[in-house]
């Protein structure tokens, strides 16, 4: 898809929003996570710190038998990291017992640390243990009276906290990276579902423009079927203002060929005047002019239409018939030979008109054959159609290059014993613009004239 298309815009928006929100989200739920384990981790801490108080309140208990295991093997193997250690803080020589796995290391004091005793009267921070250890740690002052005043610490392996985070956030990116997958072919899914009657108006508008319909028909959408009725609307206006330019163009030849034939016909009772010559011929190049211009506009007109399709080889096929026919007389042969997938863009009446005039021009000078030959070539860019290459060839004698400048130009002819007003091929040039086509001339392989018309296909 395009990057500039719709689709690829609502997509590319909704993959944005999608990681950004599925990044944040991922991020919070790793860190209440973590939070949540660590509030674990820091009950388990407190039932040993309870625990070591219990103890230390509890003087008539023989010194050997308090402040061992507390129910985990963990605080006999040394060097475990989980440690706690009990410390009188009331004495010149502060007294410390400790866990036998603290072997002879000591733990720090948070209260030394500028940790804060929090509402329940506990310390806790994160601290470096013996052997580089990173611990959690939990501290409470006791004050006992005459017993005595203590410092109690607990501190286990903060490992544990890390691998249940990191596990769980290796399941949690997991989780996210197929629930993203899943969430953006739902994604693609929901834009091509909903663009498909935007897809659907552009390949009727296509067939509108190609010929093989005239409208937009079928139910659309609410919110997009003011866009049909609006196109067409538009597409019954063209045409209205289309039959209105054929009616004033036929309106106006009906106008000014009655006072050219008035005025024709006053020169002609007084031909021996030189003045009334002058008049005839002024007349017939006007009556010319105002042909080739009414004509031009009445193609405008048609072309101005929605375009309609034309079969190339049967009009090929009828064109020659016809000018073999007319040309009977000389023996001219008319040799066809075209693409059976040719297609023009247009109406079968201009095609007529523009190859007609081409054909009936190579027979007029050909010596005795005249060749026509239809070809369909591919698009030469993104988005355009197919052209179609028309080629009429005659055996006759051909013309020089100033020679075919000459007879390009609007009108002009180089043997006035040849019949026509001379108009044939700036009718064919303007007509073929008008299509987005073009005409050249040059030397056919005959020896003759070579007349290339080139006109959309499809």
């Amino acid at each position: 898809m395009p990057a500039s298309s719709l689709a690829n815009r609502l997509f590319l928006s909704a993959t944005v929003w999608l990681v950004v929100i599925l990044a944040i989200t991922g991020v919070v739920l790793s860190s209440v996570y973590k939070s949540a384990t660590e509030r674990a981790f820091d009950r388990r801490l407190n039932l040993y710190l309870r625990t070591l108080i219990a103890e230390v309140a509890t003087p008539d208990e023989p010194p050997d038998r308090q402040f061992q295991s507390l129910g985990e093997p963990l605080f006999e193997l040394p060097l475990s990291g989980w440690y706690w250690q009990i410390t009188r803080t009331d004495t010149e020589k502060p007294e410390v017992r400790s866990s036998r796995s603290l072997w002879d290391k000591k733990l720090p004091k948070l209260e030394e640390q500028g940790t804060e005793l929090t509402a329940a009267g506990i310390r806790l921070a994160y601290v470096d243990g013996p052997e580089g250890q990173n611990l959690r740690m939990v501290e409470r002052p006791v004050d006992l009276g005459a017993d005595g005043k203590y410092l109690v610490s607990v501190a286990g392996d903060d490992t544990e906290i890390f691998d249940e985070t990191r596990s769980f956030d290796y399941y949690l990116g997991g989780t996210f990276t197929a629930l993203g997958i899943v969430l953006l072919l739902t994604t693609v899914f929901q834009v091509r579902f909903g663009l498909a009657p935007l897809k659907r108006i552009s390949e009727s508008i296509a067939d509108i423009r190609s010929g093989r319909a005239e409208r937009l028909e079928g139910e659309f959408p609410v919110e997009i079927a003011p866009l049909a009725r609006e196109t067409n609307a538009l597409i019954d206006a063209n045409r209205e203002i289309v039959e209105r330019a054929r009616t004033h163009v036929g309106n106006l030849a009906h106008a000014i060929k009655t006072p050219l034939s008035v005025i024709v016909n006053e020169a002609g009772a007084h031909i021996a005047d030189p003045f009334a010559a002058k008049v005839m011929e002024q007349a017939d190049v006007m009556r010319d002019q105002v042909a080739h211009h009414l004509e031009r506009a009445r193609i405008a007109a048609r072309v101005s239409v929605v375009a309609t399709v034309t079969e190339v080889a049967p009009a090929i096929e009828a064109l020659r018939r016809t000018m073999e026919k007319i040309h009977r007389d000389r023996g001219i042969l008319v040799e066809a030979k075209a693409d059976p997938s040719a297609k023009f863009r247009g109406e079968r009446q201009d095609l007529e008109e523009m190859v007609g005039n081409l054909v009936d021009n190579a027979c007029k000078w050909a010596a005795s054959q005249v060749f026509i030959e239809v070809l369909v070539e591919a698009p030469h860019q993104a988005g355009a159609g197919p052209r179609l290459r028309i080629i009429v060839d005659d055996d006759g004698r051909g013309l020089s290059e100033a020679e075919r400048a000459q007879v390009s130009r609007r009108g002009q002819r180089l043997d006035e014993s040849k019949p026509g007003s001379g108009l044939g091929l700036s009718i064919v040039t303007d007509l073929a613009a008008l299509y987005g086509g073009s005409l050249s001339l040059a030397g056919a392989p005959t020896g003759g004239l070579r007349a290339e018309l080139v006109l959309p296909g499809i």
